[in-house]
């Protein structure tokens, strides 16, 4: 047998190749174990901890979408490569979809379409094995809870059997919508029509006061239901100690927050990054085992958004795509982990 250098080199490129397919293969493998819902699944509320199908407390981290309104600056950035970008490239474990359903263009107006943009989001989030939070993006949703009722039981019925999905009924009530007598008797009806369709998934309630008084909540929980926790909003150019002394109080009387959305800027959503008031709302999330998304992925010409105005694409984006504000968030989510429970005390 006369062996040619060509069939060494083919020998050789065919034992590269499949040695390279192999490691692609296992590669892949591996992360898609250790994607964020193979590893925690089913997520549950436990004595007012948000808690994994191991019964382990669980911090995700992840970019909230902008207002999904029909032909604004969030609408875009609604796509599977989006999701992906921030799954791969940011270690995001969450992300938000923020359906807008109040003026022109949002759900009310446009339900198909805005609906159809939720579940882009949706489908991509579960392909990539994150979780996904379904969000009413509203300040007056008590004005149209049978517009409300309608959009969950749709999208609970696509979705009850994916553990990445996460509702979020009510995204901020206003300051002068009282809990007890507005936002719970809204909420009971919505949560009601859900479990009718979806007995597990985690439902997010909105607080009174652009859901910062989860004080109010406390003092008059909503009863007769599973795996509801209650949103936390801040914005650290703005809130300070007393919005962490109002979520003390809550998490010490037993009610499960999730932070839905949070900014390093000011509450209006534009300024400079408070870094020094973000530093301190980082540490008592991580010391109390919090979720978060942060505001948010859009290329709007303000302080809070990650994206620069002149970025168009909708990702990958290289670091000079991105705001000030957009780097330093990305790499809170892609280094955003948490201690052992038992090291927590927990």
């Amino acid at each position: 047998m006369i062996i040619t250098c060509k069939s060494v080199s083919n020998v050789v490129i065919r034992t590269l190749f499949w040695l390279v397919f192999a490691n692609t293969l296992v590669t892949f493998s591996v992360n898609a174990s250790q994607s964020p819902v193979k590893i925690h699944g089913q997520l549950a509320v436990q004595q007012g901890k948000i808690v994994d199908q191991n019964n382990q407390v669980v911090s995700l981290a992840g970019p909230s979408l902008f207002w999904s309104t029909k032909d604004k600056e969030g609408e875009p950035f609604y796509h599977p490569q989006t999701v992906k970008t921030v799954a791969n490239d940011w270690n995001a474990t969450i992300i938000r979809a923020a359906m807008s359903a109040q003026g022109d263009g949002s759900y009310l107006t446009h339900p198909d379409r805005l609906r159809q943009k939720v579940s882009t989001v949706v489908d991509a989030a579960i392909a990539e094995n994150i979780y996904v939070i379904v969000d009413w993006h509203s300040h007056h949703a008590e004005d149209n809870i049978e517009q409300a009722i309608d959009f969950f039981e749709k999208i609970a019925t696509k979705y009850h059997q994916y553990p990445n999905v996460i509702y979020e009924i009510y995204n901020e009530p206003l300051n002068n919508t009282d809990w007890s007598s507005v936002i719970k008797p809204y909420a009971e009806q919505v949560i009601k029509a859900i479990r009718a369709i979806d007995n597990n998934n985690l439902i997010l309630v909105g607080t009174q006061t652009w859901s910062q008084d989860v004080d109010k909540a406390a003092q008059d929980p909503i009863l007769g239901f599973d795996n509801i926790a209650y949103t936390l909003h801040f914005y650290a150019g703005t809130h300070k100690d007393d919005l962490r002394i109002k979520a003390k109080k809550a998490l010490d009387a037993g009610l499960a927050l999730f932070v839905s959305e949070w900014g390093t800027v000011n509450a209006n959503g534009d300024g400079e990054i408070a870094k020094e008031s973000t530093q301190q709302w980082l540490s008592f999330m991580k010391e109390h085992a919090l979720s978060h998304c942060s505001w948010s992925i859009t290329n709007k010409d303000e302080g809070s958004a990650m994206l620069k105005p002149t970025t168009t694409n909708v990702g990958p984006w290289k670091d000079d795509e991105l705001t000030p504000n957009g780097l330093y968030l990305k790499n809170i989510i892609k280094h955003w982990s948490m201690p052992k429970n038992e090291d927590r005390g927990l």
